[in-house]
Protein backbone atom coordinates (compact mmCIF):
# COMPACT_ATOMS: atom_id res chain seq x y z
CA UNK A 1 0.00 0.00 0.00
CA UNK A 2 1.48 3.16 -1.14
CA UNK A 3 0.27 6.79 0.07
CA UNK A 4 0.24 8.19 -3.10
CA UNK A 5 -2.79 5.82 -3.30
CA UNK A 6 -4.37 6.92 -0.27
CA UNK A 7 -6.59 9.89 0.47
CA UNK A 8 -4.65 11.30 3.07
CA UNK A 9 -6.50 14.11 3.97
CA UNK A 10 -9.86 12.20 4.56
CA UNK A 11 -8.09 9.79 6.83
CA UNK A 12 -6.66 12.87 9.02
CA UNK A 13 -10.15 14.06 8.66
CA UNK A 14 -11.23 11.42 10.14
CA UNK A 15 -8.63 10.75 12.66
CA UNK A 16 -9.33 14.07 14.01
CA UNK A 17 -13.28 13.06 14.03
CA UNK A 18 -12.69 10.15 16.21
CA UNK A 19 -10.54 11.97 18.19
CA UNK A 20 -12.92 14.39 19.18
CA UNK A 21 -15.83 12.17 19.99
CA UNK A 22 -13.51 10.86 22.98
CA UNK A 23 -12.46 13.88 24.48
CA UNK A 24 -13.36 14.45 28.70
CA UNK A 25 -13.14 17.18 29.90
CA UNK A 26 -12.13 15.53 33.27
CA UNK A 27 -9.09 13.72 31.73
CA UNK A 28 -7.22 10.99 34.13
CA UNK A 29 -9.58 12.07 36.44
CA UNK A 30 -12.31 10.12 34.75
CA UNK A 31 -10.70 7.03 36.30
CA UNK A 32 -10.99 6.07 40.25
CA UNK A 33 -8.54 3.54 42.10
CA UNK A 34 -8.80 0.31 42.95
CA UNK A 35 -7.13 0.67 45.62
CA UNK A 36 -9.23 4.08 46.75
CA UNK A 37 -12.96 2.73 46.73
CA UNK A 38 -12.92 -0.92 46.55
CA UNK A 39 -11.14 -2.88 49.27
CA UNK A 40 -12.72 -6.53 47.70
CA UNK A 41 -11.52 -5.49 44.68
CA UNK A 42 -8.04 -4.50 45.42
CA UNK A 43 -7.05 -7.61 47.97
CA UNK A 44 -4.71 -10.03 46.28
CA UNK A 45 -6.20 -13.16 45.47
CA UNK A 46 -2.82 -15.06 45.20
CA UNK A 47 -1.25 -15.16 48.50
CA UNK A 48 -2.51 -15.42 51.82
CA UNK A 49 -1.73 -12.66 54.48
CA UNK A 50 0.58 -13.88 56.63
CA UNK A 51 0.80 -11.89 60.31
CA UNK A 52 4.20 -10.70 61.26
CA UNK A 53 6.14 -8.18 63.74
CA UNK A 54 7.06 -5.12 62.53
CA UNK A 55 10.91 -5.11 61.65
CA UNK A 56 12.89 -2.47 63.25
CA UNK A 57 16.72 -2.92 61.40
CA UNK A 58 19.19 -1.76 59.78
CA UNK A 59 19.95 -2.82 56.19
CA UNK A 60 22.75 -1.52 53.57
CA UNK A 61 20.60 -1.31 50.87
CA UNK A 62 16.39 -0.94 51.04
CA UNK A 63 14.35 -1.03 47.43
CA UNK A 64 10.72 0.01 47.00
CA UNK A 65 9.55 -2.93 44.73
CA UNK A 66 10.10 -6.54 43.79
CA UNK A 67 9.27 -6.00 40.18
CA UNK A 68 12.43 -6.29 38.01
CA UNK A 69 13.63 -2.72 38.83
CA UNK A 70 14.39 -4.22 42.48
CA UNK A 71 15.41 -7.95 41.29
CA UNK A 72 18.04 -6.54 38.69
CA UNK A 73 19.36 -3.67 41.26
CA UNK A 74 19.07 -6.79 43.94
CA UNK A 75 21.12 -8.92 41.48
CA UNK A 76 23.17 -6.28 40.64
CA UNK A 77 24.29 -5.33 44.56
CA UNK A 78 24.82 -9.06 45.48
CA UNK A 79 27.53 -9.53 42.47
CA UNK A 80 29.41 -6.41 43.63
CA UNK A 81 29.25 -7.77 47.27
CA UNK A 82 26.38 -6.01 48.63
CA UNK A 83 24.70 -8.66 50.29
CA UNK A 84 22.17 -6.74 52.81
CA UNK A 85 19.74 -5.85 50.48
CA UNK A 86 15.98 -5.61 51.22
CA UNK A 87 13.05 -5.09 49.02
CA UNK A 88 9.63 -4.20 49.94
CA UNK A 89 6.51 -4.58 47.89
CA UNK A 90 2.69 -4.73 48.07
CA UNK A 91 2.40 -7.68 46.51
CA UNK A 92 2.71 -11.26 48.46
CA UNK A 93 5.70 -12.12 46.52
CA UNK A 94 8.56 -10.81 43.90
CA UNK A 95 7.40 -10.41 40.31
CA UNK A 96 5.54 -6.76 40.47
CA UNK A 97 3.49 -6.48 37.41
CA UNK A 98 3.77 -9.84 36.39
CA UNK A 99 2.72 -10.81 40.70
CA UNK A 100 -0.56 -8.90 39.90
CA UNK A 101 -0.90 -9.69 36.21
CA UNK A 102 -2.14 -13.76 35.40
CA UNK A 103 -4.82 -12.97 33.39
CA UNK A 104 -5.75 -15.60 30.78
CA UNK A 105 -4.36 -15.27 27.65
CA UNK A 106 -1.17 -12.84 29.06
CA UNK A 107 2.29 -12.86 26.94
CA UNK A 108 5.31 -10.34 26.77
CA UNK A 109 4.47 -8.22 23.81
CA UNK A 110 8.23 -7.38 23.18
CA UNK A 111 10.52 -9.98 22.43
CA UNK A 112 11.62 -12.41 25.61
CA UNK A 113 14.88 -12.60 24.85
CA UNK A 114 15.41 -8.86 25.71
CA UNK A 115 12.40 -8.71 27.77
CA UNK A 116 13.41 -11.28 29.91
CA UNK A 117 16.59 -10.13 32.53
CA UNK A 118 19.31 -11.60 33.36
CA UNK A 119 18.84 -14.74 31.25
CA UNK A 120 22.59 -14.98 30.55
CA UNK A 121 23.25 -14.57 34.33
CA UNK A 122 20.62 -17.19 35.12
CA UNK A 123 21.62 -19.74 32.48
CA UNK A 124 17.81 -19.85 31.26
CA UNK A 125 16.34 -20.03 27.85
CA UNK A 126 12.88 -18.83 26.90
CA UNK A 127 10.89 -21.36 25.75
CA UNK A 128 9.35 -19.11 23.34
CA UNK A 129 9.67 -15.72 21.20
CA UNK A 130 6.87 -14.00 23.57
CA UNK A 131 6.48 -16.52 26.57
CA UNK A 132 3.21 -16.67 28.74
CA UNK A 133 2.60 -14.56 31.96
CA UNK A 134 3.44 -17.71 34.06
CA UNK A 135 7.03 -18.22 32.61
CA UNK A 136 7.69 -14.20 32.80
CA UNK A 137 6.50 -14.61 36.77
CA UNK A 138 8.48 -17.59 37.09
CA UNK A 139 11.68 -16.16 36.26
CA UNK A 140 11.43 -12.93 38.82
CA UNK A 141 11.31 -16.05 41.79
CA UNK A 142 14.29 -17.56 38.94
CA UNK A 143 16.42 -14.31 39.80
CA UNK A 144 15.04 -14.13 43.55
CA UNK A 145 16.18 -17.72 44.14
CA UNK A 146 19.60 -17.28 42.19
CA UNK A 147 20.30 -14.20 44.19
CA UNK A 148 18.77 -14.80 47.59
CA UNK A 149 16.44 -11.61 47.07
CA UNK A 150 13.43 -12.79 49.65
CA UNK A 151 15.97 -13.40 52.42
CA UNK A 152 15.00 -9.56 53.91
CA UNK A 153 12.12 -8.87 51.58
CA UNK A 154 8.97 -7.44 53.15
CA UNK A 155 6.05 -8.55 51.00
CA UNK A 156 2.63 -7.31 51.45
CA UNK A 157 4.17 -4.22 52.60
CA UNK A 158 3.71 -0.69 51.54
CA UNK A 159 5.95 2.48 52.37
CA UNK A 160 4.34 5.22 54.37
CA UNK A 161 7.40 7.54 54.47
CA UNK A 162 11.26 7.68 53.78
CA UNK A 163 13.22 10.34 55.44
CA UNK A 164 17.01 11.37 55.53
CA UNK A 165 18.63 11.37 58.40
CA UNK A 166 21.14 13.98 58.38
CA UNK A 167 23.06 13.33 61.62
CA UNK A 168 23.30 9.83 61.20
CA UNK A 169 23.57 9.67 57.38
CA UNK A 170 20.83 6.88 56.74
CA UNK A 171 17.43 6.92 55.95
CA UNK A 172 14.35 6.50 57.86
CA UNK A 173 11.83 3.70 56.42
CA UNK A 174 8.33 3.21 57.70
CA UNK A 175 5.62 1.25 56.55
CA UNK A 176 1.94 0.08 56.42
CA UNK A 177 2.80 -3.03 58.78
CA UNK A 178 4.35 -0.97 61.59
CA UNK A 179 8.19 -1.23 60.07
CA UNK A 180 10.37 1.42 61.23
CA UNK A 181 14.38 0.67 60.09
CA UNK A 182 17.23 2.96 58.65
CA UNK A 183 19.17 1.99 55.27
CA UNK A 184 22.69 3.30 53.91
CA UNK A 185 20.74 3.08 50.48
CA UNK A 186 17.55 3.35 49.27
CA UNK A 187 16.27 2.79 45.35
CA UNK A 188 12.64 3.19 44.03
CA UNK A 189 11.60 1.09 41.13
CA UNK A 190 7.21 1.17 41.69
CA UNK A 191 7.10 1.10 37.75
CA UNK A 192 4.83 3.19 35.30
CA UNK A 193 2.28 0.80 35.38
CA UNK A 194 1.40 -0.76 38.86
CA UNK A 195 -1.82 1.30 40.79
CA UNK A 196 -4.55 -0.41 39.18
CA UNK A 197 -7.48 1.78 37.83
CA UNK A 198 -11.09 1.27 37.04
CA UNK A 199 -13.47 3.46 34.73
CA UNK A 200 -15.53 5.87 36.70
CA UNK A 201 -18.65 4.59 35.66
CA UNK A 202 -21.84 5.47 37.69
CA UNK A 203 -23.22 2.53 39.79
CA UNK A 204 -20.07 0.30 39.26
CA UNK A 205 -20.32 -0.46 43.29
CA UNK A 206 -23.70 -1.61 42.72
CA UNK A 207 -23.31 -4.35 40.81
CA UNK A 208 -24.68 -7.80 42.47
CA UNK A 209 -22.85 -9.85 40.23
CA UNK A 210 -18.87 -10.91 40.43
CA UNK A 211 -16.17 -8.47 39.38
CA UNK A 212 -12.62 -7.83 39.18
CA UNK A 213 -9.71 -6.45 37.52
CA UNK A 214 -7.98 -8.19 35.35
CA UNK A 215 -4.79 -7.50 37.61
CA UNK A 216 -6.76 -9.52 40.07
CA UNK A 217 -8.16 -12.32 38.28
CA UNK A 218 -10.13 -14.76 40.38
CA UNK A 219 -9.92 -18.05 38.19
CA UNK A 220 -11.66 -19.40 41.48
CA UNK A 221 -14.90 -17.75 40.19
CA UNK A 222 -13.44 -18.55 36.16
CA UNK A 223 -11.73 -21.92 36.51
CA UNK A 224 -8.76 -22.63 34.62
CA UNK A 225 -5.25 -21.18 36.00
CA UNK A 226 -2.72 -18.44 34.88
CA UNK A 227 -0.75 -21.61 32.53
CA UNK A 228 -3.50 -21.30 30.34
CA UNK A 229 -6.01 -24.14 31.27
CA UNK A 230 -9.21 -23.58 30.04
CA UNK A 231 -11.54 -21.07 31.94
CA UNK A 232 -13.96 -23.95 32.59
CA UNK A 233 -16.36 -22.19 35.08
CA UNK A 234 -18.14 -19.77 32.09
CA UNK A 235 -19.70 -22.44 30.63
CA UNK A 236 -23.11 -20.84 31.98
CA UNK A 237 -22.06 -17.01 32.55
CA UNK A 238 -22.62 -13.87 30.59
CA UNK A 239 -19.63 -12.40 30.57
CA UNK A 240 -19.15 -8.60 30.25
CA UNK A 241 -15.40 -6.90 29.94
CA UNK A 242 -14.87 -2.96 29.60
CA UNK A 243 -11.90 -2.23 27.80
CA UNK A 244 -10.63 -3.11 24.34
CA UNK A 245 -6.59 -1.99 24.77
CA UNK A 246 -3.72 -4.13 25.20
CA UNK A 247 -4.84 -6.44 28.02
CA UNK A 248 -8.40 -6.90 26.39
CA UNK A 249 -6.27 -7.81 23.41
CA UNK A 250 -4.53 -10.99 25.10
CA UNK A 251 -7.57 -12.07 27.15
CA UNK A 252 -10.85 -11.83 25.37
CA UNK A 253 -10.17 -14.73 23.03
CA UNK A 254 -10.11 -16.94 26.35
CA UNK A 255 -12.95 -15.52 27.67
CA UNK A 256 -14.52 -16.34 24.03
CA UNK A 257 -13.80 -19.66 23.56
CA UNK A 258 -15.36 -20.06 27.13
CA UNK A 259 -18.50 -17.89 27.94
CA UNK A 260 -22.20 -18.89 27.26
CA UNK A 261 -21.86 -15.08 26.06
CA UNK A 262 -19.94 -12.87 26.11
CA UNK A 263 -20.08 -9.13 25.49
CA UNK A 264 -16.70 -7.06 24.86
CA UNK A 265 -17.63 -3.29 25.91
CA UNK A 266 -14.91 -0.62 23.36
CA UNK A 267 -14.95 2.95 23.44
CA UNK A 268 -11.18 3.20 21.24
CA UNK A 269 -10.47 0.25 19.45
CA UNK A 270 -6.68 -1.36 19.55
CA UNK A 271 -4.53 -1.18 16.33
CA UNK A 272 -4.02 -5.45 15.89
CA UNK A 273 -1.17 -6.28 14.01
CA UNK A 274 0.03 -9.73 13.49
CA UNK A 275 2.19 -11.50 15.59
CA UNK A 276 4.58 -14.04 14.42
CA UNK A 277 5.46 -16.63 17.65
CA UNK A 278 7.19 -19.52 17.79
CA UNK A 279 9.19 -21.86 20.08
CA UNK A 280 12.81 -21.43 21.06
CA UNK A 281 14.82 -24.03 19.26
CA UNK A 282 17.29 -25.23 21.90
CA UNK A 283 20.01 -25.54 19.16
CA UNK A 284 20.10 -22.19 17.72
CA UNK A 285 19.78 -21.20 20.94
CA UNK A 286 23.10 -22.64 21.98
CA UNK A 287 24.94 -21.24 18.96
CA UNK A 288 23.96 -17.71 19.65
CA UNK A 289 23.90 -17.61 23.72
CA UNK A 290 27.98 -17.33 23.74
CA UNK A 291 29.19 -15.14 26.31
CA UNK A 292 27.43 -11.32 25.90
CA UNK A 293 25.11 -12.20 23.91
CA UNK A 294 22.01 -10.59 25.68
CA UNK A 295 23.63 -7.21 26.06
CA UNK A 296 24.02 -7.43 22.43
CA UNK A 297 20.68 -8.17 21.26
CA UNK A 298 19.57 -5.59 23.72
CA UNK A 299 21.91 -3.07 22.16
CA UNK A 300 20.55 -4.39 18.36
CA UNK A 301 17.07 -3.70 19.27
CA UNK A 302 17.90 0.05 20.14
CA UNK A 303 20.17 0.40 17.11
CA UNK A 304 17.27 -1.02 14.90
CA UNK A 305 15.10 1.89 16.71
CA UNK A 306 17.28 4.33 15.80
CA UNK A 307 18.13 7.37 13.25
CA UNK A 308 21.23 5.62 11.63
CA UNK A 309 21.59 2.05 9.60
CA UNK A 310 21.59 -0.98 11.51
CA UNK A 311 24.09 -4.17 10.68
CA UNK A 312 20.96 -6.59 11.31
CA UNK A 313 18.00 -7.45 12.96
CA UNK A 314 18.36 -9.63 15.61
CA UNK A 315 14.58 -9.13 17.14
CA UNK A 316 12.89 -8.79 13.82
CA UNK A 317 9.13 -8.31 15.22
CA UNK A 318 6.74 -5.45 14.89
CA UNK A 319 8.49 -2.74 17.31
CA UNK A 320 11.37 -2.72 15.00
CA UNK A 321 9.41 -3.00 11.66
CA UNK A 322 8.08 0.23 12.93
CA UNK A 323 11.64 2.09 13.13
CA UNK A 324 12.52 0.42 9.78
CA UNK A 325 9.34 1.77 7.87
CA UNK A 326 10.22 4.81 8.82
CA UNK A 327 13.67 4.75 8.30
CA UNK A 328 13.12 3.50 4.24
CA UNK A 329 10.82 6.59 3.80
CA UNK A 330 13.29 9.50 5.29
CA UNK A 331 16.46 7.25 3.21
CA UNK A 332 14.39 7.69 -0.08
CA UNK A 333 14.09 11.52 0.46
CA UNK A 334 15.63 13.84 -1.52
CA UNK A 335 18.68 15.87 -0.58
CA UNK A 336 16.16 18.85 -0.80
CA UNK A 337 13.95 17.56 1.87
CA UNK A 338 16.06 16.04 4.31
CA UNK A 339 14.82 18.55 6.97
CA UNK A 340 12.70 18.38 9.84
CA UNK A 341 9.71 19.35 8.19
CA UNK A 342 10.74 16.49 5.00
CA UNK A 343 11.35 14.18 7.67
CA UNK A 344 8.12 14.55 9.68
CA UNK A 345 6.17 13.99 6.25
CA UNK A 346 7.85 10.42 5.83
CA UNK A 347 7.19 9.71 9.45
CA UNK A 348 3.38 10.74 8.71
CA UNK A 349 3.47 8.46 5.37
CA UNK A 350 5.19 5.49 6.56
CA UNK A 351 2.48 5.51 9.54
CA UNK A 352 -0.59 6.18 7.61
CA UNK A 353 0.24 3.25 5.00
CA UNK A 354 1.10 0.66 7.94
CA UNK A 355 -2.39 2.11 9.81
CA UNK A 356 -4.40 1.30 6.30
CA UNK A 357 -2.50 -1.97 6.08
CA UNK A 358 -3.78 -3.01 10.04
CA UNK A 359 -7.72 -1.48 9.21
CA UNK A 360 -7.67 -3.98 5.96
CA UNK A 361 -6.31 -6.31 8.12
CA UNK A 362 -9.96 -6.17 10.31
CA UNK A 363 -11.70 -6.20 7.07
CA UNK A 364 -10.16 -9.54 5.87
CA UNK A 365 -10.45 -11.31 9.64
CA UNK A 366 -13.48 -10.61 10.87
CA UNK A 367 -16.82 -11.89 8.82
CA UNK A 368 -19.65 -9.17 10.16
CA UNK A 369 -18.97 -6.09 7.84
CA UNK A 370 -20.31 -3.52 10.99
CA UNK A 371 -18.25 -5.22 13.61
CA UNK A 372 -14.75 -4.83 11.39
CA UNK A 373 -15.87 -1.72 10.90
CA UNK A 374 -16.37 -0.49 14.37
CA UNK A 375 -13.13 -2.51 15.21
CA UNK A 376 -10.82 -0.16 12.88
CA UNK A 377 -8.48 2.03 14.69
CA UNK A 378 -8.48 5.82 13.08
CA UNK A 379 -5.53 7.54 14.74
CA UNK A 380 -1.23 6.86 14.26
CA UNK A 381 -0.08 3.05 15.11
CA UNK A 382 2.05 4.91 17.86
CA UNK A 383 -0.86 7.37 19.83
CA UNK A 384 -1.92 4.13 21.41
CA UNK A 385 0.45 1.11 22.78
CA UNK A 386 0.69 -1.04 19.39
CA UNK A 387 -0.69 -4.23 19.58
CA UNK A 388 0.09 -7.99 18.08
CA UNK A 389 -2.23 -11.24 18.20
CA UNK A 390 -3.33 -13.49 15.74
CA UNK A 391 -6.13 -14.46 17.83
CA UNK A 392 -7.85 -11.04 18.85
CA UNK A 393 -9.90 -10.55 15.48
CA UNK A 394 -11.16 -14.11 15.04
CA UNK A 395 -12.96 -14.15 18.30
CA UNK A 396 -15.64 -11.61 17.11
CA UNK A 397 -16.19 -14.47 14.27
CA UNK A 398 -17.66 -16.82 17.52
CA UNK A 399 -21.49 -16.81 17.97
CA UNK A 400 -20.85 -16.30 21.81
CA UNK A 401 -19.39 -13.05 21.34
CA UNK A 402 -20.30 -9.65 20.71
CA UNK A 403 -18.91 -6.40 20.17
CA UNK A 404 -20.46 -3.60 21.99
CA UNK A 405 -19.12 -0.31 20.23
CA UNK A 406 -20.19 2.67 22.43
CA UNK A 407 -18.84 5.20 19.54
CA UNK A 408 -16.09 6.98 21.91
CA UNK A 409 -18.30 7.37 24.84
CA UNK A 410 -17.83 4.81 26.84
CA UNK A 411 -20.35 2.94 29.29
CA UNK A 412 -23.12 4.52 30.55
CA UNK A 413 -23.73 3.12 33.85
CA UNK A 414 -23.65 -0.45 36.07
CA UNK A 415 -26.61 -1.38 38.22
CA UNK A 416 -27.17 -4.23 39.96
CA UNK A 417 -28.13 -6.76 37.06
CA UNK A 418 -26.00 -5.40 34.30
CA UNK A 419 -24.06 -2.68 32.07
CA UNK A 420 -25.96 0.29 29.71
CA UNK A 421 -24.41 1.37 27.16
CA UNK A 422 -26.04 2.92 24.14
CA UNK A 423 -28.90 3.38 26.07
CA UNK A 424 -29.46 -0.26 25.66
CA UNK A 425 -29.06 -2.56 29.24
CA UNK A 426 -27.00 -6.01 28.73
CA UNK A 427 -27.81 -8.53 31.56
CA UNK A 428 -24.96 -10.14 32.75
CA UNK A 429 -23.60 -12.28 35.75
CA UNK A 430 -20.00 -11.21 35.56
CA UNK A 431 -17.56 -7.73 34.31
CA UNK A 432 -14.06 -7.80 34.46
CA UNK A 433 -12.28 -4.75 34.32
CA UNK A 434 -9.85 -4.34 31.69
CA UNK A 435 -9.25 -0.49 32.33
CA UNK A 436 -5.22 -0.88 32.90
CA UNK A 437 -3.33 1.63 35.25
CA UNK A 438 -2.24 4.79 36.18
CA UNK A 439 0.54 6.63 34.24
CA UNK A 440 0.03 9.95 34.14
CA UNK A 441 -0.20 10.44 38.09
CA UNK A 442 2.49 12.57 39.71
CA UNK A 443 4.97 10.04 41.66
CA UNK A 444 3.72 11.06 45.25
CA UNK A 445 0.41 9.72 44.28
CA UNK A 446 1.71 6.83 42.32
CA UNK A 447 3.96 5.25 45.15
CA UNK A 448 2.05 6.44 48.19
CA UNK A 449 4.66 8.43 49.69
CA UNK A 450 7.06 11.33 49.33
CA UNK A 451 10.89 11.39 50.20
CA UNK A 452 12.21 14.04 52.72
CA UNK A 453 15.76 14.78 51.67
CA UNK A 454 18.03 16.81 53.10
CA UNK A 455 16.32 19.96 54.91
CA UNK A 456 13.32 18.41 55.34
CA UNK A 457 12.65 19.14 51.51
CA UNK A 458 10.08 17.08 50.03
CA UNK A 459 10.68 15.22 46.38
CA UNK A 460 7.50 16.87 45.70
CA UNK A 461 8.69 20.17 45.53
CA UNK A 462 12.18 19.09 44.35
CA UNK A 463 9.88 18.55 41.29
CA UNK A 464 6.97 20.64 41.21
CA UNK A 465 8.36 22.96 38.68
CA UNK A 466 9.02 19.59 36.38
CA UNK A 467 11.50 16.76 36.73
CA UNK A 468 14.84 17.12 38.25
CA UNK A 469 17.42 14.69 37.93
CA UNK A 470 20.61 13.60 37.24
CA UNK A 471 21.01 10.65 34.23
CA UNK A 472 17.13 10.31 35.52
CA UNK A 473 18.58 8.09 38.81
CA UNK A 474 19.43 10.55 41.16
CA UNK A 475 18.58 13.67 43.14
CA UNK A 476 20.69 16.64 44.44
CA UNK A 477 19.43 17.34 48.14
CA UNK A 478 18.02 13.42 48.26
CA UNK A 479 21.40 11.34 49.21
CA UNK A 480 21.93 8.04 48.54
CA UNK A 481 18.90 7.55 46.85
CA UNK A 482 18.28 6.15 43.35
CA UNK A 483 14.98 6.20 41.58
CA UNK A 484 14.99 3.39 38.90
CA UNK A 485 12.97 4.64 35.76
CA UNK A 486 12.95 5.26 32.18
CA UNK A 487 12.14 9.61 32.05
CA UNK A 488 15.11 11.94 31.88
CA UNK A 489 17.13 8.72 30.86
CA UNK A 490 16.43 6.07 28.23
CA UNK A 491 12.61 6.84 28.13
CA UNK A 492 12.30 3.52 25.71
CA UNK A 493 8.62 2.49 26.16
CA UNK A 494 9.04 -0.48 23.55
CA UNK A 495 11.68 -2.44 26.09
CA UNK A 496 11.76 -0.66 29.39
CA UNK A 497 13.62 -3.80 30.93
CA UNK A 498 16.70 -1.91 29.31
CA UNK A 499 16.60 0.86 30.72
CA UNK A 500 16.35 -1.22 34.44
CA UNK A 501 19.13 -3.16 33.33
CA UNK A 502 21.24 -0.32 32.73
CA UNK A 503 20.04 1.79 35.96
CA UNK A 504 21.47 -1.30 37.73
CA UNK A 505 25.12 -1.51 36.36
CA UNK A 506 24.93 2.17 37.34
CA UNK A 507 23.67 1.85 40.66
CA UNK A 508 25.94 -0.71 41.30
CA UNK A 509 29.39 1.12 39.98
CA UNK A 510 28.37 3.87 42.38
CA UNK A 511 27.72 2.16 45.50
CA UNK A 512 30.09 -0.34 45.62
CA UNK A 513 32.40 2.73 44.82
CA UNK A 514 30.93 4.57 48.39
CA UNK A 515 31.29 1.79 50.66
CA UNK A 516 35.27 0.80 49.23
CA UNK A 517 36.17 4.10 49.86
CA UNK A 518 33.90 4.39 53.10
CA UNK A 519 31.77 7.85 51.93
CA UNK A 520 29.02 8.04 54.29
CA UNK A 521 26.58 10.33 51.04
CA UNK A 522 26.74 10.46 47.43
CA UNK A 523 24.36 12.56 45.53
CA UNK A 524 24.76 14.65 42.30
CA UNK A 525 26.42 18.14 42.11
CA UNK A 526 23.75 21.28 42.00
CA UNK A 527 25.11 22.25 38.64
CA UNK A 528 25.41 18.38 36.86
CA UNK A 529 21.73 18.14 38.07
CA UNK A 530 20.97 21.12 36.37
CA UNK A 531 22.81 20.97 33.36
CA UNK A 532 21.60 16.97 33.00
CA UNK A 533 17.83 18.75 33.07
CA UNK A 534 18.88 21.76 30.61
CA UNK A 535 19.93 18.36 27.82
CA UNK A 536 16.62 16.68 28.19
CA UNK A 537 15.10 20.05 27.38
CA UNK A 538 16.81 20.06 23.94
CA UNK A 539 14.91 16.90 23.34
CA UNK A 540 11.71 18.13 20.50
CA UNK A 541 9.69 14.99 21.54
CA UNK A 542 7.61 12.83 19.90
CA UNK A 543 4.23 11.66 18.22
CA UNK A 544 3.38 9.51 21.35
CA UNK A 545 2.83 12.74 23.23
CA UNK A 546 1.21 14.77 20.87
CA UNK A 547 -2.13 15.67 22.06
CA UNK A 548 -3.73 15.83 18.68
CA UNK A 549 -3.37 11.68 19.03
CA UNK A 550 -6.71 10.11 20.18
CA UNK A 551 -7.03 10.19 24.11
CA UNK A 552 -4.63 7.64 25.65
CA UNK A 553 -2.45 7.55 28.64
CA UNK A 554 0.71 8.49 26.88
CA UNK A 555 -1.18 12.27 26.00
CA UNK A 556 -2.50 12.37 29.08
CA UNK A 557 -5.96 11.63 28.07
CA UNK A 558 -6.28 13.75 24.65
CA UNK A 559 -5.13 17.10 27.23
CA UNK A 560 -1.60 17.33 26.38
CA UNK A 561 1.46 17.88 28.94
CA UNK A 562 2.27 21.67 30.59
CA UNK A 563 5.51 22.50 30.18
CA UNK A 564 6.38 19.96 33.16
CA UNK A 565 6.17 17.34 30.56
CA UNK A 566 9.02 18.47 28.88
CA UNK A 567 11.50 17.60 31.47
CA UNK A 568 9.67 14.33 31.76
CA UNK A 569 11.09 13.18 28.22
CA UNK A 570 13.83 11.12 27.22
CA UNK A 571 17.73 11.80 25.93
CA UNK A 572 17.81 13.87 23.16
CA UNK A 573 19.85 11.14 21.03
CA UNK A 574 16.86 8.80 21.73
CA UNK A 575 17.77 5.50 23.75
CA UNK A 576 21.15 5.01 21.78
CA UNK A 577 22.15 8.36 22.70
CA UNK A 578 21.19 7.88 26.69
CA UNK A 579 23.18 4.11 26.51
CA UNK A 580 26.08 5.52 24.76
CA UNK A 581 26.26 8.68 26.95
CA UNK A 582 26.12 6.66 30.22
CA UNK A 583 28.18 3.60 29.05
CA UNK A 584 31.06 6.32 28.49
CA UNK A 585 30.18 7.61 32.19
CA UNK A 586 30.71 4.69 33.92
CA UNK A 587 33.54 3.26 32.02
CA UNK A 588 35.52 6.73 32.68
CA UNK A 589 35.32 5.77 36.28
CA UNK A 590 35.90 8.94 37.61
CA UNK A 591 31.74 9.80 38.62
CA UNK A 592 31.88 13.07 36.93
CA UNK A 593 29.03 15.04 38.27
CA UNK A 594 28.68 13.24 41.59
CA UNK A 595 29.03 14.88 45.06
CA UNK A 596 30.62 12.28 47.61
CA UNK A 597 31.22 12.93 51.29
CA UNK A 598 32.75 11.63 53.81
CA UNK A 599 31.28 11.09 57.49
CA UNK A 600 31.62 14.32 59.55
Amino acid sequence: MNTATLNKDAIKNKYAVERAKRLRSDGNAQYQRLEDKFDDLAADPYTPLKPRDPVKDHVTFAFVGAGFSGLVVGARLKEAGIEDVRLIDKGGDVGGTWYWNRYPGLRCDTAAMIYLPLLEETGYMPSERYVKGSEILAHCERIADQYNLRDKALFHTEVTSLEWQEGSKVWRITTTRGDDFTANYIGMGTGPLHVAKLPGIPGIETFKGKSFHTSRWDYSYTGGNKDGAPLDKLGDKRVAIIGTGATAVQCVPELARSARKLFVFQRTPSSVDERVNHPIDPEWFAEIATPGWQKRWLDNFVENQGRGIPSEDLIDDGWTAIARRIREKVFALPPEQLNPEGMKAAFEDADLEKMEQIRARVESVVEDKETAEKLKAWYGQLCKRPCFSNEYLPAFNLPNTTLVDTDGKGVEAVDETGIIANGKHYEVDCIVFASGFEFGANFQLKSGFDLKGRGGEMLSEHWEDGLRTFHGLQMRGFPNAFMVQMHQAANIASNITHNIVDHAATIAQIVSHAEANAFAEVEPSAEAEAAWVELILTNTGSMISSPDCTPGFWNNEGQGWDKKFKSAQGHPGGAGGFFSHIKNWRDAGNFEGLVFRNRE
